[in-house]
């Protein structure tokens, strides 16, 4: 029941309604009385057996746009709406918002299927239909704009938002997944949490592999792809941080882009955003990690950054790349000479003077760890070896954004081939998922590159 709960609350309560005179001069008054919830039946087609919900705000306009929002497993499409900020963004903005409501009974009960056959294939069945049938009834009972459809949602609301993108590309715009997974992890009902391989903290693929189940399941699609929006929390135990990482190889796949990010910034405290553009600038793959968050997304302000995302704010069209803040690697050839006495055989390119700040979150045996590392000198690090020693009985059962080596005692992460380059002031977040015997500190020093960074 605790993990449960911890898949549906713990978000912020609702902005407060905006007046008439902010909504600005594109929206009508479609209604005198409030808008609230309510409840659709007979919307069409439904074979994942759903409940519907609409919140339809009383300023709108004449074409408003959707967002299809889901609720984690336990949850419910009215439970999301009073949990989440996204009804006071359609009262701010004039668009609509769909709730579904999940009745699958696998993993943790009423969870959106990302898992069977039928819902792996466009027209398959299963809950991805409903929720297709749920837009159509929308675009034609409110005059809802088919080209302004969108998706969102938490954890296995969060893993259908990646699955809906997939299947249904020619429906959807864009989409906003909270600690979701990429397309196709689950292998079938069993695999689902809180059990299985997906979420275990081991699932990984190339991009290419991950990239080739968007394609295979809807063979012959060569349309516009949505664009998407990532986020998950460091200390995410529940569905693993790493799995982030996962869903940026899979759409920068799909999208035929680098790993490598075009920009990096950090819009909010704690917020570490990664920007993949194309090559006209468009921002087509956007992921969050927010630091030292769990399993608890969306919070404060997270909706409405999702809403910007989507362009329905009335102000910002489809993302373009900003001032890039973490350049490819265009630095000339260091002039000071290499550490003498480096730890590994990474040798510093640059200033190596560095800061770390370190998260652990623990439960019975298990623990993650989120390590930030930031570059506090001068001059840009160019690859970088990370050491530290782990607590005695501690083992590194996984990790995301480097290699670790060994599993236990003195331990190397080095960089991965997109986090290689840290520019002067910029940061990076690494983690690993370990075992413990009852230990749970953290390592007392780390160096990077032959040089003691400070703990922050």
């Amino acid at each position: 029941m605790k993990i449960q709960r911890r898949l549906v609350l713990g978000f912020a309560a609702l902005f407060a309604t905006m007046s008439l005179a902010a909504l600005g001069p594109t929206l009508i008054v479609s209604s005198a009385e409030a808008a609230s919830l309510t409840q659709v039946t007979n919307f069409g087609s439904n074979p994942g057996g759903m409940d519907m919900h609409v919140y339809v705000p009383s300023t709108r306009p004449a074409h408003p746009g959707i967002v299809v929002a889901m609720h984690g497993c336990g949850g419910s499409g009215p439970g999301f709406y009073s949990g989440s900020e996204f009804a006071s963004q359609a009262d701010r903005y004039g668009f609509i918002v769909i709730y579904p409501s999940a009745k699958q009974q696998a993993g943790f009960g009423n969870c959106f299927d990302t898992w069977s056959d039928a819902a792996k294939k466009r027209g398959g069945g299963s809950d991805p239909v409903s929720i297709v049938s749920m837009v159509t009834y929308v675009e034609q009972q409110y005059n809802g704009d088919p080209n302004r459809v969108f998706a969102t949602g938490s954890s296995s609301g969060g893993m259908m938002t990646d699955e809906m993108l997939t299947l249904y590309p020619d429906v959807f715009k864009a989409g906003a997944a909270f600690m979701g997974v990429p397309f196709g992890c689950f292998a079938n009902a069993a695999d689902y949490p809180p059990g299985g391989k997906c979420t275990g903290g081991s699932m990984t693929k190339t991009a290419q592999q991950w990239g080739d189940m968007v394609r295979q399941a809807y063979p012959g699609y060569s349309g516009t792809r949505p664009r998407i929006q990532l986020w998950h929390g460091t200390a995410d135990n529940l569905v693993p941080y790493q799995l982030l990482q996962e869903d940026i190889k899979q759409w920068t796949n799909v999208f035929g882009l680098s790993q490598t990010p075009t920009s990096t910034d950090s819009p909010k405290s704690g917020w570490n955003r990664s920007r993949f553009a194309d090559s006209s600038g468009t921002v087509q793959v956007e992921a969050y990690s927010v630091q030292g968050a769990g399993h608890s997304l969306p919070s404060s302000g997270m909706a409405a950054s999702a809403v910007s995302f989507f362009g329905l704010d009335n102000t910002s069209p489809p993302v373009t790349t900003p001032p890039v803040t973490t350049p490819p690697v265009t630095t000339p050839p260091v002039t000071t000479p290499p550490v003498t006495t480096p730890p590994d055989t990474t040798p510093p390119t640059g200033d190596s003077t560095c800061k770390v700040t370190d998260t652990v979150s623990s439960w019975n045996t298990g623990l993650t760890e989120s390590i930030s590392i930031t570059n506090t000198g001068t001059s840009t690090i160019n690859g970088w070896s990370l050491v530290f020693t782990l607590p005695g009985g501690q083992t590194i059962s996984s990790g995301w954004s480097a290699t670790f080596s060994p599993n236990s005692g003195q331990v190397t992460a080095k960089n991965q081939s997109y986090n290689a380059v840290l520019a002067p002031g910029a940061s990076t977040t690494i983690g690993f998922q370990a075992n413990h015997t009852g230990n749970t500190a953290k390592p007392p020093t780390f160096t990077l590159n032959g040089t003691t960074c400070t703990n922050g």
